[in-house]
């Protein structure tokens, strides 16, 4: 469903990594495929890494997922969590964590999405393209998560938030 005010869908996914480092490009490739599976009603960006300049971005919706590779091993290979806002600075503008970025876009435009940040384990990270299989049986994991468990929970919130509208 479209924002009117942002001419913008509700939802932006962003795939954070780089496909160039083996499991680095797992928040990439989720976001590629997760565009193929819901090619419609969400919005897809991809980036190496997140910026102050992403808080802008961000403000424009009412939820952000944040898809990123992650060293932690995780119990079910990925995790998915709720994210808020903290204000951690890296010593650069030009690395910035999903938490930040939510403070920013608060501190600065007034907006708080509600944020979720699937982390996906990945084990291979030298130069070389393409995802390790035990990081693949991961990625597909999480997308089958997002599109049985999250995704739907957001699609029904909403589904309630416009038929309030309609309501008045």
């Amino acid at each position: 469903m479209k924002n009117p005010e942002t001419e913008t869908n509700s939802i932006l996914l962003i795939g954070i990594g780089n496909s160039g480092r083996r499991d680095d490009g797992l928040g990439w490739q989720f976001a590629e495929e997760a565009s193929l599976l819901i090619p419609e009603g969400i919005d897809y960006e991809f980036r190496y890494q997140l910026q102050i300049e992403d808080a802008m971005l961000v403000s424009r919706y009412k939820t952000v997922i944040f898809a990123d590779a992650t060293y932690e091993n995780t119990e079910e290979g990925y995790s998915i969590r709720k994210c808020l806002p903290a204000s951690h600075y890296f010593y650069s503008s030009h690395v910035q964590s999903p938490e930040t970025i939510l403070y920013l876009c608060d501190e600065i435009y007034r907006k708080k999405p509600q944020a979720f940040t699937i982390a996906i384990t990945g084990y291979e990270w030298e130069l070389k393209n393409g995802i390790s299989n035990k990081a693949t049986d991961n990625l597909e994991k999480a997308l089958a998560s997002w599109m049985h468990d999250l995704y739907p929970s957001l699609r029904i919130e909403q589904d309630k938030e416009q038929t309030s509208k309609q309501a008045f």
